[in-house]
């Protein structure tokens, strides 16, 4: 049986190059688009996965001590044959072995990822009773591979065996007896600030008051003092305030291979654990192998404490897994947030392509029918034309992904896909569609009602593909509110999320635009209305082109869809700037904030006066800030962030800054008699108005009540918060020493220069907003949106001059006639920028608003806190300047595109014009 539509298709060659060569112009134009788009297609997602590696390693960084990894184990008891305790000459060797079998269980996923290990142990806090109650102090032996940190002695020796060690190997000690005696060194800055010297004993005692006989052998400096080892104990290099509590200060007493062992009889069985901790090498760490590294670190802590006996158990902790799990959160945000605004671009240049496929079928609509009434068979014509455009496509994907790669480390091809694939079709299944239309055979209706259905069935076809397009952005955005950017089960992968919510704001611009334009022809013709009873020919004469050619709704789509995407990029860059804003306003506090040092705290006063006397300083107050403070709330014990100020001068700062007032506070400053009132904070719920809490004091006095009367202001990134007025606390029996500084106004950067100096951390506000715009994530993100809206810019203009240049023959053919009656050539461009002028209005003001109400909409649950380290997505931040320059580009693109037009149809013959059938 003969099937003819199933032979392969004819092709005639000379055609296929005649047609190339006559519309070059056209296809190099949509060529260099698809080629630029791809660029950016294809490098966006290697670079989000590049981005995603920095990413992972930066928040490990920034992590700091919670990333480690840390294990412990009791030491095994010493107790002799008979009776007392046996003293262990070779203690550090256990020490030894203990950190050796730790990095043996570890593995070797995590070991190739930690750095060496360093173990360490640690005495019970103790108290300094030399009459300064509030400083504690710490006993604490380092042992690295190389033997631990590297020390100067500047007086005296190292740590040695204590004299009751005597020569011999078996040492015991008793049970009950006079304190054990046990050397230790000090750093210069403690032993400066305890008044020691080798061969003076420090004042200690413990919880139960019991003496302890420690004695200074020697006066040693670091080395190196940035060396990672001293982070496990700080107060052995420097005072450490706040470290036992509100208003205390410890110092710490370093053990050497000899001293060890008597820390170990100077104190009970169990107050001394050994703990090896591993740090991780940020540079060692990838995107790729952050899940199992998580999986692995869960896996340890599962089975830590499993042993065959009690001493030999090892207890794992860390939170290495959980940083993980906010890197790939973040990674998870950020890569869909990029997909966000990559959909866009693509769903933009799809539409273009479109415009330009229609230009080329307008330009090819006589050769098309002309090839039909030869005999050309409709899939002979598909196939020619897909070929010509194949070709371009191709060409053009692949010059783009060639440039791709040498920007990008790699290259995503299916991102590229939908793009090549619109580009290769859209212009064959035009033509054919034109070509099938001119040579339709099928006669059209005489009568009146059959007439009607037809029209009606074409606007029900055209109503059901609107509503296609309405239900499927509805669709979008419905997921999008639901199941979030990033739902649950997301790829380990940080190539985007979840298709349809990722498509949500494009999908909501090209529904809005197509609601908008179905609109245009009741404005166009309302327009031409007023214009007829005016006396005005030249507005009758653009309104009436106008409403003639408002039912072309493709290249206008494009050029509306475009505009609107560009405002919500454009948004997405002002929300994620001003939240990186506002999140280091909460984090400083001020325009900068002073942290002393614990040894210079008593000097706070003195510095803040000294910065208050500068040039440009607007407010200074000074507050004791103390991390987790122990504070209980009913019957929980809870670790907020105490901040103890003067309630009224904290109020006056709040209101020169950019951070919220808290009226609050005002309860504050005159409390009534009993309870210290206080304002509370909490993330989750423990602490709440209106309970009461309790201060407790160090030294055994009286825990100070509190009223929690209001809520605290976020002061930091510190979840939980306390503040309390200065005298209040001072007048319930509880002295403070100030260690925060807070600073603002225009001359505070000068005024806080020489800080750093007096012994005061310099924490400049605009230094951590930089830093954070600096971020691997934060600054790709901001990058693309800033890009992507130029890239939707351009291709907005492009699809005004590709539409302008499909309906110019006929605009110019109505214009040039008009002009044998008299038209002035200037007349004749104010009627082709009417006819222009709707559509590019319709953009220029719509397409803004749209872009804004996309975004109001969609930001929620892009997540951007994430990335702008906030508790609370930022608000939404409409740059209004740049979306009023977004439509003054618009509206100068026509003042642009008319006066081409009338130069490139300047030397056109009259007779061409008034030719019949033209």
């Amino acid at each position: 049986m003969n099937r003819p539509w199933l032979r392969p298709p004819t092709l005639h060659w000379p055609s296929i190059r005649g047609r190339a060569r006559a519309d070059a112009g056209p296809l190099l134009l949509a060529a260099a688009v698809v080629a630029a788009v791809a660029l950016l297609a294809g490098a966006v997602p290697p670079l989000v996965r590049a981005t995603a590696d920095d990413a992972v390693r930066d928040t490990v960084r920034r992590a700091g001590d919670n990333a480690d990894v840390r294990v412990h184990a009791r030491f095994e008891r010493d107790d002799g044959p008979t009776g007392g305790r046996l003293r262990a000459p070779l203690l550090a060797d256990e020490v030894d072995d203990f950190r050796d079998r730790a990095s043996f269980e570890l593995g070797a996923g995590l070991h190739a990822v930690l750095q060496p290990p360093v173990a360490f142990v640690t005495s019970p806090v103790l108290s300094v009773t030399d009459g300064s109650v509030l400083r504690t102090f710490q006993l604490a032996y380092l042992a690295t591979d190389g033997g631990g940190p590297a020390v100067t002695w500047v007086a005296g020796t190292a740590p040695g065996p204590a004299a009751a060690a005597g020569t011999g190997r078996l040492v015991v000690a008793p049970y009950v007896g006079p304190p054990w005696p046990v050397q230790i060194g000090l750093s210069e800055t403690d032993a400066a600030a305890l008044g020691l010297s080798p061969g003076d004993t420090v004042p200690l005692k413990d919880s139960h008051n019991q003496v302890k006989d420690v004695r200074v052998s020697g006066v040693f400096r670091p080395a190196d003092d940035a060396d990672p080892a001293w982070r496990l104990a700080p107060s052995v290099l420097r005072p450490v305030a706040g470290a036992d509590g509100v208003g205390t200060t410890r110092l710490g007493g370093l053990l050497s291979r000899d001293s060890l062992p008597d820390a170990r009889l100077a104190f009970e069985q169990d107050q001394l654990e050994r703990t090896v901790r591993f740090a991780p090498q940020p540079e060692a760490l990838t995107w790729s192998t952050a899940s199992t590294l998580a999986a692995n670190v869960v896996q340890l802590k599962a089975t830590s404490g499993a042993s065959n006996g009690p001493d030999e158990a090892l207890r794992w902790e860390s939170q290495l897994d959980a940083v993980l799990r906010d890197a790939r959160t973040q990674v998870n945000a950020a890569a869909a947030q990029a997909s966000v605004l990559l959909t866009g671009i693509v769903s933009a240049t799809v539409l273009v392509l479109l415009v330009a496929a229609g230009l080329l079928v307008h330009r090819r609509g006589p050769t098309l029918v002309a090839a039909r009434h030869r005999g050309a068979a409709l899939p002979d014509l598909g196939a020619e034309l897909f070929i010509e455009s194949a070709a371009a496509a191709l060409a053009a994907t692949a010059i783009g992904l060639l440039l791709a790669r040498a920007v990008a480390p790699g290259v995503a091809v299916l991102s590229v896909l939908p793009l090549a694939a619109a580009a290769a079709t859209a212009a064959p299944a035009l033509g054919v569609l034109a070509a099938a239309r001119a040579t339709n055979d099928r006669r059209a209706p005489a009568n009146r009602s059959a007439r009607r259905w037809t029209l009606r069935t074409r606007q029900l076809r055209r109503a059901a593909l609107d509503v296609a397009v309405l239900v499927a952005a509805a669709g979008a955005l419905v997921a999008l509110h639901q199941r979030g950017i990033t739902p649950a089960g997301t790829a380990a992968v940080p190539d985007g999320g979840a298709g349809l919510p990722t498509s949500a704001p494009a999908l909501g611009a090209l529904a809005a635009a197509l609601l908008l334009l179905r609109l245009l022809p009741a404005g166009t013709h309302l327009a031409l209305r007023r214009a007829l009873r005016s006396r005005r020919p030249l507005a009758v004469f653009g309104a009436a082109r106008a409403a003639a050619t408002a039912t072309r709704v493709l290249a206008p789509l494009a050029l509306v869809t475009a505009t609107a995407l560009a405002s919500f990029a454009l948004t997405v860059d002002a929300t994620a700037g001003q939240g990186l804003t506002d999140g280091s306003w909460r984090t400083v506090g001020a325009d900068a904030r002073l942290d002393v040092a614990a040894a210079a705290a008593t000097s706070t006063p003195a510095l803040a006066a000294r910065v208050a006397a500068a040039p440009g300083i607007d407010q200074v107050v000074v507050a004791q800030v103390t991390d987790r403070a122990r504070v209980i709330a009913d019957t929980a014990v809870t670790a907020p962030r105490l901040v103890v100020v003067d309630a009224a001068a904290f109020q006056r700062l709040l209101a020169t800054t950019p951070l919220p007032d808290v009226p609050a506070l005002a309860r504050l400053a005159d409390p009534a008699p009993g309870d210290v009132p206080a304002l509370v904070l909490s993330g989750d719920g423990s602490l709440q108005p209106g309970m009461r809490l309790q201060l407790p004091q160090p030294g055994g006095a009286p825990a100070i009540r509190l009223t929690a009367v209001g809520a605290a202001p976020a002061i930091g990134d510190a979840t939980d918060v306390v503040v309390v007025d200065r005298a209040g606390l001072a007048a319930a029996g509880l002295p403070t020493v100030p260690n925060t500084v807070w600073v603002t106004g225009p001359g505070t950067a000068a005024a806080v220069a020489a800080a750093g100096d007096g012994g005061a951390n310099v924490v400049l506000r605009a230094d951590v907003e930089r830093a954070r715009r600096a971020a691997p994530l934060t600054a790709g993100l901001l990058r693309l949106a800033r890009t992507a809206a130029a890239t939707l810019l351009v291709l907005g203009l492009l699809g005004l001059a590709l539409g302008a240049a499909a309906g110019a023959p006929q605009r110019w053919q109505t214009i040039t006639r008009l002009r044998t009656l008299g038209l002035r050539p200037r007349d004749a461009r104010w009627i082709a920028a009417g006819e222009l002028l709707p559509a590019v209005l319709l953009a220029a003001v719509g397409g803004p608003l749209l872009g804004a109400l996309l975004a109001r909409l969609t930001l929620g649950p892009l997540q951007l806190r994430l990335l702008t380290r906030q508790t609370v997505d930022p608000a939404v931040a409409l740059p209004w300047g740049w979306l009023a320059l977004l439509g003054g580009v618009l509206l100068a693109a026509v003042a642009v595109v008319v006066p081409v037009e009338a130069a490139l149809r300047r030397r056109r013959q009259l007779g061409e014009v008034l030719r019949a059938g033209e």
